[in-house]
């Protein structure tokens, strides 16, 4: 028997056995990418399970960590890490962003609020499960940044990031929480309220990037959030595009 140009010798004989294309083309080995890993650092078991639930139902495994996770987030690859804002939590996201492989995982961190988050801006948490943890809001919150985690980033242009911003305009200078960014503009929190259409300036840092200033315009708002659109005319921009690029090459 002549084997098929392309297709494996079983597989050939899978077909001279009467067996149909469809069939045949079944059998035939499928080569699947690695799955993401999603580290779930010191969760409890109710947590921990639920999180599991999210996380697979697009495609992302999950490593429970009950010990060490300073010391495997250093040498195991991840492409994301769950974890809770207690007093560990520090030595752990500073593992992970030290790390050569883990410097740009996203990190979600579980319970809290935007302002005990502050404490860890240095680190950059990308978003948060907010409790009491309830599956149709936690599986909102993975949907939303499952693209990060699978590295699909040529359709996803807006980078989760808590970091500490600081806004001036109105006469008033107000401290608010950003949600996400882009190279165009960025969502903040903020209980503070301004016009859209107000000129603005802004002012924050991102793990490593240094601290940057740069005008901008509100462009939407929100009950408690405000959209900034930075002014494209403002050089002082470009370091946000080149961390927003490295963040998403690494």
């Amino acid at each position: 028997m002549i084997p098929i140009s392309g297709v494996p010798l079983n597989m050939n004989k899978a077909m001279a056995s009467g067996l149909s294309p469809a069939t045949v083309a079944s059998l035939a080995p499928v080569n699947r990418r690695a799955l993401a890993r999603t580290a779930l650092v010191g969760l409890k078991e109710p947590h921990r399970a639920l999180l599991a639930e999210c996380f697979r139902q697009f495609g992302i495994e999950t490593v429970p960590m009950t010990a060490n996770a300073a010391e495997r987030l250093k040498k195991e690859k991840f492409e994301a890490c769950v974890l809770g804002l207690g007093d560990a939590a520090g030595a752990v996201m500073e593992a992970a962003r030290l790390s050569p492989s883990n410097s740009r995982c996203i990190i979600y961190a579980v319970g809290g609020n935007a302002q005990e988050a502050m404490r860890f801006s240095k680190y950059g948490i990308n978003a948060m499960f907010q409790e009491p943890l309830e599956r149709t809001t936690a599986l909102k919150v993975v949907r939303s940044t499952r693209m990060l985690v699978q590295h699909e980033f040529r359709r996803y242009v807006r980078i989760p990031i808590m970091t500490e911003v600081s806004i001036i305009g109105d006469g008033r200078r107000i401290v608010a929480s950003s949600l996400e960014m882009s190279t165009g503009g960025m969502s903040v929190n903020s209980h503070e309220d301004f016009s859209i259409g107000t000129n603005v300036e802004v002012s924050f840092a991102l793990m490593t990037l240094p601290r940057v200033i740069v005008r901008g315009q509100i462009s939407w708002k929100k009950p408690k959030s405000l959209g900034v659109r930075f002014d494209a005319t403002d050089d002082r921009r470009q370091p946000i595009k080149r961390w927003i690029d490295s963040y998403l090459e690494n």
